[in-house]
């Protein structure tokens, strides 16, 4: 395995120990319940997905465009 492998895979895997950290903390310290913690995460998963379509959604109207414009010019 490569130098630069493993040190990505070490990066992903510290980034998952310390998103688990966080919630741990906020269970805890904080009292947040499970309930919360689940309408959060979900609500998170809707934001996302609504960003990622909105992207493709630009994308898609970028590539039109363009396409009409070379039509345009011929």
């Amino acid at each position: 395995m490569s130098r630069a492998r493993r040190r990505y895979y070490r990066t992903i895997i510290l980034a998952c120990l310390a998103m688990a950290a966080l919630v741990w903390i906020a269970v805890d310290q904080f009292g947040i319940s499970r309930q919360e913690i689940i309408g959060l995460f979900t609500a998170t998963l809707l934001v996302l997905v609504a960003v990622i379509v909105s992207a493709a959604g630009a994308t898609l109207l970028w590539i039109s465009l363009r396409k009409l414009w070379r039509r345009g010019q011929r």
